[in-house]
């Protein structure tokens, strides 16, 4: 039996996936669901990856964090924005990111 170097995923979806008949094909949807599994996964240690520099940096700078620290911040609260088990079920709306309206 021999290994391979390194584990390969498809970064898309599967192209025979029909969203308006999801059991049509079992087997594309079993891939589309370890698709959206796969990328879930990824968007969630993203956020723990931030988390961890966000831990590091408000420990480094101290009383400044709240200057020093603001952009990772912001990249943490994108990051976290729809994410996590049970977001799927919300509205789309409410997995964008929220847009600030400009003054009049």
């Amino acid at each position: 039996m021999v290994r391979k170097a390194k584990v390969e995923f498809d970064d898309l979806p599967p192209d025979n996936f029909d969203p308006k008949n999801p059991y049509g094909d079992p087997v594309a949807m079993l891939e589309y669901r370890e698709h959206l599994v796969r990328e879930k996964w990824i968007q969630i240690e993203t956020a723990k990856i931030i988390r961890e520099r966000l831990r590091w940096c408000y420990r480094i700078e101290g009383i400044n964090h709240h200057q020093k620290c603001r952009h990772l911040v912001d990249q943490y609260l994108e990051s976290t924005r729809g994410v996590g088990w049970g977001k799927d079920a919300r509205p789309p709306e409410f997995h964008e990111p929220k847009k600030v309206a400009e003054a009049e």
